[in-house]
Order: structure tokens, then sequence, then C-alpha cells
């Protein structure tokens, strides 16, 4: 469900508030718009992910994590914990390598 290279990245960017898919393509460097709303899709027909359509003009449409989702807050603490290790880890090695933060 939360397998493959991109969804856990976008979890991570839904935990603490909603995003409009601009927002989160912006912070997630490298993601096509095919592929932020293929995993998108996905995670919203496993129930992990709430699409929220406002009824205005433009059209508006917020992602957030469900309370379903919200099951996976322990997971995703690890693979952050992990990541961030990780990245000292190459860094240790002589890579150049940074955690991307967002606000």
């Amino acid at each position: 469900v939360i397998g493959g290279k991109w969804k856990a990245i976008i979890l991570c960017n839904l935990r603490h508030q909603p995003r409009r898919p601009g927002e989160l393509k912006r912070s997630i460097p490298g993601i096509s718009q095919k592929m932020l709303t293929q995993q998108l899709r996905e995670l919203e027909a496993d129930n992990i992910i709430v699409r929220k359509v406002y009824n205005q003009v433009p059209p508006k449409v917020e992602y957030s994590i469900s309370p379903y989702g919200e099951s996976l807050n322990n997971i995703l603490d690890s693979l952050c914990s992990w990541g961030e290790d990780h990245v000292k880890t190459l860094n240790e090695q002589g890579n150049d390598v940074c955690i991307l933060i967002k606000d």
C-alpha cells in the first residue's frame, strides 16, 4: 500500500497539514505530474488519504491523511528517522546529500 519510491515521501509531506497538488509537486523534487496524480489516486483508493474538493472558482483540491492513514504514523516516524541517519551515513562517506525541509 505504501511501497514504491513516492508514496512514503507523499505521506511525509501530508503528515502535518493538508496540501494542494501543486504544493506537493513543488515539495517533491523529481516527481512528474503524472506520477504524483497516480500515486495520490492509489493512496486515496486505499483510504490512506482523503481528497477534499472545494466548490469554488477556480476549483480547489486538498489532500490530507485519513484517520485510517494516521495508523501509519509510527511507521512513518521510523522511516523518517532511518532516512535522517542514512543521510548522515552518506555524508560521512563523502556524498553531498541533504534533506529538503519545506514549511
